[in-house]
């Protein structure tokens, strides 16, 4: 309780309060999760609570950080899940636990820039038409001095719908989002790999506005699996049901449906040194 007094005493502004949301399961590196949550905590403005959703029974190791944490910031609220359900369920099921308006998604293994929340909450105070409002991210291999590469997204919301036509529009760990705004296009939805851009999908088609900060405003931790990850014939499959999906739902033309599974499917099962090449020129 003396640290969390000393967190209110030393915060240096309170613009709004806001709640952050983060889903964890067992595979997450305990390490990684005590950086990211200190630096949820160590920002220039006040954060008013964090809500964890543990997906699925976690090890002995994340249960002793997470109890630690708690007793030291009483603004921590977990929900435990009985099994694993995925993302897309635990982030809508966290979001129900979420008293702000204003929510802000944080992964458990990347870092916020310690000004993250201030400048996001500045901004969604003074463009109460936006929506959704994300940055762009330094990412970096082990640690955060080690950025190899910043994932540059567009501006503004015409801009953003027309790339969402093609890629994600949204670095999903660096959105900001009005719940009412969320909840209204149906939250989150079970879509394996894929929750954020189905969602984005649904409110553009809405008409809801979104906004990319130009600046980097979080520390994207990359395995060096990860282009292993993001391909093989399982995850071809799961991004050609994803594209038909968007389809189905009005927001995509047989043409782009057509375009884009074209253009993913085989690069999704090319060999991981070749997509490597393929996927930080073009489908970022």
């Amino acid at each position: 309780m003396v640290l969390f007094v000393d967190y209110l005493l030393n915060l240096k502004c309170d613009y709004m309060s806001i709640s952050v949301l983060m889903s964890i399961y067992r595979a997450e590196k305990p390490d990684y999760l005590i950086m990211s949550l200190h630096s949820i905590i160590n920002q220039t403005m006040y954060v008013s609570e964090i809500i964890i959703v543990e997906d699925g029974p976690l090890t002995i190791e994340l249960y002793s950080i997470l109890d630690e944490f708690e007793s030291k910031y009483p603004i921590i609220r977990r929900l435990s899940l009985s099994e694993n359900h995925g993302l897309g369920f635990a982030l809508s099921e966290g979001l129900k636990l979420c008293s702000n308006e204003l929510v802000a998604r944080m992964d458990s293994d990347d870092i916020c820039k310690p000004n993250r929340f201030e400048v996001q909450v500045k901004y969604m105070e003074t463009h109460p038409e936006v929506d959704v409002l994300g940055s762009w991210i330094d990412e970096f291999y082990e640690t955060k001095e080690n950025v190899v590469s910043v994932r540059r997204v567009p501006e503004n919301s015409k801009e953003l719908y027309e790339f969402s036509k093609k890629r994600n529009p949204m670095n999903h760990p660096t959105v900001m989002f009005r719940k009412s705004s969320v909840l209204k296009a149906g939250g989150y939805q079970t879509c394996m790999l894929l929750e954020d851009y189905y969602l984005w999908a649904r409110m553009f088609k809405m008409g809801m506005v979104f906004h990319n900060i130009q600046e980097s405003l979080l520390y994207f931790r990359l395995s060096h699996d990860i282009y292993k990850r993001r391909g093989g014939l399982k995850y071809a499959i799961t991004e050609v049901k994803f594209q038909i999906e968007l389809h189905k739902i009005g927001y995509l033309t047989i043409f782009e449906t057509i375009r884009n599974i074209a253009s993913r499917f085989f690069v999704r099962v090319m060999p991981v040194c070749i997509r490597r090449r393929i996927y930080r020129r073009l489908l970022r």
